[in-house]
């Protein structure tokens, strides 16, 4: 899962890690080397890996959120949840892209557009450079604007909108403008059959580019 945002405020629900965090994991001695890198994560500082590990982290204590409730779900729950989050404490927000209103094709917005209506969850046509232009627009003019690229690899018509036009917005109006509030959620190397037009990785593109940060959960 690719997330892109762009870096021209700070965001609230959605929170950038800190990636220049300094990593360590200790060896899993369980866990045979693949190509000869450890893959052993039982003690990664940056991942919590229990309720308790969560409740103790100074970063969520810090955010008030350590002792809130918890609950068990998958990649595809969590951010359904986290859209259902945004729509419902946002009233600017919307979420938009192809076929996400009947839930897309992993099915992450299943149910929202029945929840919130078809004017703040709805489906595009099928141009990518349009969904990234929109949403640069809705973002302009102070919306949570949430656009959904069915696949990081269709993101490639978008690229000059994302590159030239959301990451440098803030810049090219003298601070006058941003579009801070644009998010672009993709599936990356999702599909591991799905030749060179679902099984792209195509982050380390965006990661360079000032402007843009690139979050990968």
């Amino acid at each position: 899962m690719l997330c892109l945002y762009s870096a021209s405020r700070r965001f609230g629900l959605l929170k950038c890690a800190k990636l220049r965090r300094a990593y360590s994991a200790v060896v899993d001695a369980g866990v045979e080397p693949v190509r000869g890198m450890d893959l052993g994560v039982a003690h990664s500082k940056l991942l919590l890996r229990s309720v308790a590990a969560v409740r103790n982290s100074a970063e969520l204590q810090t955010l008030g959120v350590a002792d809130g409730e918890t609950r068990k779900m998958n990649m595809c729950q969590a951010i359904n949840d986290t859209l259902r989050l945004t729509l419902t404490t946002d009233d600017t927000a919307v979420v938009f892209g192809e076929d996400v209103a009947f839930g897309g094709v992993f099915r992450c917005s299943v149910g929202l557009a029945d929840e919130f209506g078809g004017e703040r969850v709805f489906n595009t046509p099928l141009t990518e450079q349009g969904i990234a232009g929109f949403g640069i627009g809705m973002a302009a003019m102070g919306h949570t604007s949430i656009a959904e690229i069915q696949f990081a690899d269709y993101i490639f018509p978008a690229f000059d909108q994302l590159v030239n036009e959301a990451a440098k917005f803030r810049y090219r109006s003298g601070n006058e403008f941003n579009a801070g509030g644009l998010t672009v959620r993709t599936p990356s190397a999702a599909v591991g059959h799905g030749g060179h037009y679902h099984s792209q990785s195509p982050e380390a593109f965006f990661a360079h580019v000032p402007g843009l940060k690139v979050v990968v959960p």
